[in-house]
């Protein structure tokens, strides 16, 4: 391993308030599969394994999380706060908040193409950090671990509001409890090549245009166009609680 990379490891792992026994699983964590194949003389292997194992234990962990956190909550509740949790959006969001993209080990192509800020790159890799973590140190320095960082976006709440985790749900389940018909999605315009696509969508009541925005991919552009229109209609009412996800006040 170059003298950089282990310097590396180091900074992160000082960061990270974790040092491994074996730094190797460190690296592994890191490694995106553009990485190992581009590097076959380093014979390194890319996160895919520790990702699947990481997936796993932080099921686990997150649902004990919630359990203790909540305890008088529903079992339909505690399924939405794992769901949130566990989400693609949240794992990205966690792996930005320790710094997990300025390590990441990506072939030449991946990287060009932005893939340090890629959500399912990083929620992988975060995954498969949690999997480096519970080989290398077990289960409970995994869980406190993963706790410190649910810490810093969840708090014991006496009366938790309604949770809704994606903007389009939200949208549609405030126009069943007005009685208006469902909201209505076209596309406005499509441009850039295939491997760079963006999408211009357009939300609807009927024909009265709600919101627009923009999208890597048609369905990230509605969940903003959804959220846009949310914002415009619930004004205060709707608090952000992170990215994607996000709880709706029921009306007192």
């Amino acid at each position: 391993m170059p003298a950089s990379n282990k310097d590396k490891l180091k900074k992160l792992q000082k960061r990270l308030g974790l040092f491994f026994l074996e730094p190797t699983l460190l690296r592994q964590a890191l490694t995106h599969s553009s990485y190992a194949y581009e590097h076959p003389e380093d014979s390194p292997k890319d996160n895919e394994v520790l990702e699947f194992l990481g997936d796993s234990v932080l099921g686990l962990i997150i649902a004990d999380y919630f359990y203790h956190l909540y305890p008088d909550s529903s079992e339909g509740d505690l399924s939405k706060f794992k769901s949130l949790a566990a989400s693609t959006e949240f794992l990205a969001n966690l792996a930005r908040k320790i710094g997990l993209n300025n390590y990441l080990l990506l072939g030449k192509g991946e990287e060009k193409s932005g893939g340090r800020k890629k959500k399912t790159i990083l929620a992988g890799a975060f995954e498969a950090l949690i999997g480096a973590i519970y080989l290398d140190r077990g289960f409970e320095e995994v869980r406190a671990f993963l706790f410190r960082l649910l810490h810093l976006f969840f708090r014991q709440k006496t009366s938790w509001p309604k949770l809704i985790n994606n903007y389009k749900s939200a949208l549609q389940e405030y126009f069943q409890k007005a009685n208006l018909p469902p909201p209505r999605y076209r596309t406005i315009r499509e441009t850039g090549p295939n491997h760079d696509k963006s999408f211009l969508v357009e939300v609807c009541l009927e024909d009265l245009p709600l919101a627009r925005a923009t999208g890597s991919s048609k369905k990230e552009a509605e969940q903003k166009a959804a959220e846009k229109a949310l914002e415009g209609l619930l004004g205060k009412k709707l608090q952000s609680l992170l990215g994607k996800n996000f709880a709706l006040e029921d009306e007192n």
